[in-house]
């Protein structure tokens, strides 16, 4: 063999490695090259409708197509995979789907994999250059697989008919588009995903999907940021950052949900304040803290506080719609699993909002004597003082003197709490808005019976007195 058929043969491995390279990029993201931890938590949750809220280039988008391909090509590492598959992706514009959703499950899809590609505008040959219909995916279990695109802009009626077995959401779609899929996966019990960043403010996403106020326990999130993609140059994270403001730090490097006038309690991380529930020491055991709702919900919770004043939130009720009897009953129930202190009776004591002693037309007896009657010893003497309160709770929130420990904590099982929280935001007049507060109310009224922190007196210098005794004396002077 000559020195020019060496030559040819050494060109030759050399193309045979470059296309093994590009063909098992899933391969090395399964690895862990090309992953990192928060993507490898979403793709092992095993809920259904998970959610990355992302900031640009903090690999949410990698998250989604990833987990496009596995589903399809029936190799998903973490869940059970089918034959024949039938999703689709869908982005806000044909040209974001060209340009995002479309380029990164093609960069993962192995070419070998496609059956075929059918396209909306451009050529099959060259798919990247195009808008594509719907790609059709060799799956492992001989069956052929189909990843379909579809662009929010179609509007409602263009999602109708079809039977799924996923939808991947690039970015935010429209609450009807985004109904519309979650109903084309029941017959299958497929999944929804989404990766975004939340560039809308507080949009129905946040509602049912950050705070889950439907309480829908197939709903999961996770916030990725810039820091999270191991890929990204530490020191041109902080140059870029450095010339955003806080709300375009918040929304395109941390993917948070911000509004116009804030959250009223951004000290709170559920990552921090929220824990999981462990066996409370009975000594512990505080008050239980209640605002009332007959129509509106009624929120009770049980708080202990330990022997550094740190507290505990670690049972909750919250019930719309009820009876007295009815909440009261609960709240025994609970008090009896807790093994709660009670005063030897059967009664226990608890906080409520100073209006439950009023009487109403529709009933002689106010709904502080009802409770009274069904043995909840309710005190309505609470310090109801909005921003006294406030200000309150977020000295607990805030740790002592960082890098110490907050004095609030609430069990994940709170989630009603957990969600109030989350979503609480200021609205005109520097008061906060009056929506899905019950709870926040309560917890004010708690923490408002605690003994205010002890603060040292300041033990003056003999110069510090010197120079005040000097003041008051030209003071006395100058009358």
């Amino acid at each position: 063999m000559d020195e020019r058929e060496i030559i040819e043969k050494i060109m030759q491995l050399e193309r045979r490695e470059k296309t093994l390279w590009r063909n098992n990029r899933i391969f090395r993201y399964n690895t862990g090259e090309k992953v990192h931890r928060k993507q490898m938590e979403f793709h092992k949750c095993l809920k259904r409708n998970r959610w990355v809220f992302g900031g640009n280039r903090s690999g949410k988008t990698e998250c989604g197509a990833v987990e496009t391909v596995w589903r399809a090509r029936g190799i998903h590492p973490y869940r059970e995979n089918r034959d024949g598959v039938f999703g689709w992706v869908v982005s806000p514009t044909r040209e974001v789907q060209r340009d995002v959703a479309q380029r990164k499950i093609l960069y993962y899809l192995n070419p070998e994999w496609i059956e075929d590609v059918t396209m909306v505008s451009g050529k099959s040959g060259n798919p990247e250059g195009g808008i594509i219909d719907y790609i059709s995916v060799k799956n492992v279990f001989g069956g052929i697989s189909r990843i379909g695109f579809k662009s929010s802009e179609m509007g409602r009626e263009k999602f109708q008919g079809a039977s799924l077995d996923f939808v991947w959401f690039d970015e935010e779609p429209p609450e009807d588009v985004y109904d519309e899929c979650r109903m084309r996966v029941v017959d299958k019990k497929g999944d929804i995903y989404g990766t975004m960043t939340p560039l809308k403010g507080i949009t129905f996403i946040y509602n049912r999907i950050f705070l889950n106020e439907r309480n829908d326990e197939n709903v999961w999130h996770i916030f990725m940021e810039w820091a999270d993609n191991p890929y990204l140059d530490p020191a041109e994270i902080e140059s870029v950052s450095a010339a955003m403001t806080k709300e375009e730090l918040d929304r395109r490097r941390y993917g948070r949900f911000v509004s116009s006038k804030g959250l009223v309690y951004p000290e709170f991380e559920e990552s921090v304040h929220v824990i999981a529930p462990f066996s409370v020491p009975k000594e512990w055991y505080d008050n239980i803290s209640i605002d009332p709702g007959l129509n509106n919900p009624l929120s009770c919770h049980f708080y202990a506080t330990d022997g550094d004043g740190t507290v505990y939130v670690i049972a909750e009720h919250y019930e719309q719609g009820k009876s007295v009897a009815y909440h009261a009953k609960m709240i025994k129930e609970i008090a009896k699993r807790l093994d709660w202190h009670g005063d030897g009776k059967g009664r226990i004591s608890a906080l409520i909002d100073s209006a439950a002693s009023q009487r109403t037309l529709s009933s002689s007896k106010s709904v502080a004597e009802l409770f009274y009657d069904e043995g909840i010893l309710v005190d309505t003497r609470v310090n109801k003082d909005l921003f006294s309160g406030i200000n309150r709770v977020k000295e607990y929130l805030k740790p002592v003197s960082a890098p110490d420990r907050p004095r609030l904590y609430i069990f994940s099982c709170c989630v009603n709490l957990i969600r109030e929280i989350k979503g609480y935001w200021w609205g005109e007049g520097d008061v906060p808005k009056k929506r899905d507060d019950h709870a926040l109310d309560e917890l004010r009224y708690f923490i408002m019976s605690r003994p205010e922190p002890y603060v040292p007196p300041v033990v003056k210098s003999e110069i510090a007195l010197d120079k005040e005794r000097l003041i008051r004396k030209l003071q006395r002077r100058g009358r």
